[in-house]
């Protein structure tokens, strides 16, 4: 048989990187595939506004974190195409990854202190609220974070366990207080509007969330309550599957900032599901262009339009008549609201672009934009909505892995593909004695038809 190196004509050093390519595509491993960082289309003098910042964003790119990386959560493509084609090598755009679906939990250091996140205005989470702080706090020798609005109940004073803790927590407030770098963990009780909120707390990193379902839906609530001491003694030791849920940053630019009339550096906001562009209270349409990286994509006509993350598809986007995608897919989901137009379906863009969201000349009316169902605000003429994949996403802990969390919820919440089954033939036989039965009552029939006189 005739070797690789009696028929290669070229040079020892070419024949020796193909040798070297092939044994890497012989070995399969996961990888993080990234994209040269394109240029941000938000001009940088209003994200950098003071020196101070600028120092700073000038550490993040020397760090790696800045700008946003590009990633695909999936294994390598094969990087040979033929006997001479390959895609040209560039350091800076491959880097080892660990498989998401095998991605676990681990500390560093033994968790000190938790942050509980309770449903409020439900009086059916006050026992569970009251029982999981005194565990932490007497059991644990945990430091607990709580809301103060969470100490104004006067129905938490009936519990006479939470009069021996309620000295022993910590408060805070949402508005004033910054929880950076004070939590070591996350532990929500009732629905998937608590993730939510948690998620608002925390515009940079997160700290991992355990979410127990006390709520409505719970679609993002993976834990039962019944036995959560065994299940957070589990998360406290490391055993626990993670998914990690991608969150859009978006930064709304108003068209004074524009004109360099104000200085001020925009509000980036981080959400976890979607934003929400709509015509707001006017009867007119929306006309809205879409910007995909600088390209004019599409102007859309209807009631507004919802970007989301994988984790959002299954929330407004869904009953907008979008898919469901697994919040594992590094993706964004663009959904028109009821357009004016019969071919408008929802598309799903790469996780790495970078999307711009304005009012179309000819439009009648202002736009209205919310984040996560928050923050609600108008955006005239001139202002600009930048909306891309964050850097920091919400590390969501699994009750029992990525996939089998996910269709659970599916088939729990949504009745995913609910339908009564197909009865099962019992014999073979039975079809075919029923089928000529039916032929011979359709001769019989041919036979007694009167002739044509």
């Amino acid at each position: 048989m005739l070797s690789m190196e009696s028929l290669w004509c070229n040079s020892e050093s070419e024949l020796s990187t193909l040798k070297l390519s092939k044994s890497v595509i012989e070995r399969p491993e996961y990888r993080l595939m990234r994209r040269k960082p394109s240029k941000s289309l938000i001009p940088q003098a209003l994200l950098h506004a003071n020196p101070e910042s600028q120092q700073k964003s000038h550490r993040r790119r020397r760090s790696g974190t800045w700008p946003r990386t590009r990633s695909l959560n999936a294994p390598s493509p094969i990087q040979q195409f033929g006997p001479c084609g390959r895609i040209m090598k560039n350091s800076a755009m491959v880097m080892q990854i660990q498989d998401p679906a095998s991605q676990r939990l681990t500390w560093y250091k033994p968790p000190l202190t938790v942050l509980v996140i309770k449903k409020v205005h439900d009086a059916q989470i006050l026992a569970p609220f009251v029982q999981l702080v005194h565990w932490l706090v007497h059991d644990k020798s945990m430091v607990v974070f709580v809301e103060a609005a969470v100490l104004d109940d006067t129905l938490l004073a009936e519990y006479g366990d939470f009069t021996s803790v309620k000295e022993r927590l910590m408060t805070f407030r949402a508005s004033t207080d910054d929880l950076t770098d004070k939590i070591d963990f996350i532990i929500c009780l009732g629905g998937d509007g608590t993730l939510l909120h948690a998620s608002s707390l925390f515009q940079q990193s997160v700290p991992p969330v355990m979410a127990f379902h006390l709520g409505s839906l719970g679609f993002l609530t993976p834990f039962e309550f019944n036995n959560f001491q065994e299940q957070v003694m589990n998360v406290l030791e490391g055993h626990a599957a993670l998914t990690l849920r991608s969150r859009l940053q978006c930064v709304v630019l108003r068209k004074s900032q524009d004109d360099n009339k104000d200085k001020k550096k925009p509000t980036t906001i981080l959400v976890l599901n979607e934003v929400v562009v709509d015509r707001g209270p006017s009867p007119y349409l929306s006309n809205i262009d879409l910007f995909l990286d600088g390209k004019h994509i599409t102007s859309v006509q209807g009631d507004g339009l919802i970007v989301s993350t994988p984790t959002g598809s299954t929330a407004y986007a869904v009953a907008a008549g979008a898919s469901m995608i697994h919040p594992s897919v590094p993706a964004i989901m663009v959904t028109p609201i009821c357009p004016h137009s019969l071919s408008f379906r929802p598309i799903v863009v790469p996780a790495g672009v970078e999307l711009k969201i304005a009012l179309s000349p000819e439009a009648r009316n202002a736009m209205w934009v919310s984040f996560d169902g928050r923050n609600r605000q108008a955006l005239q003429h001139g202002d600009s909505l930048y909306v891309t994949t964050s850097v920091y996403p919400v590390p969501s802990i699994c009750a029992q892995d990525q996939i089998s969390d996910w269709f659970d919820s599916l088939a729990e919440c949504l009745h995913w593909n609910v339908r009564k089954k197909q009865k099962q033939m019992d014999e073979l036989s039975d079809l075919t004695h029923s089928s000529s039965d039916n032929l011979e009552e359709l001769d019989n029939n041919h036979d007694e038809r009167p002739s044509d006189t």
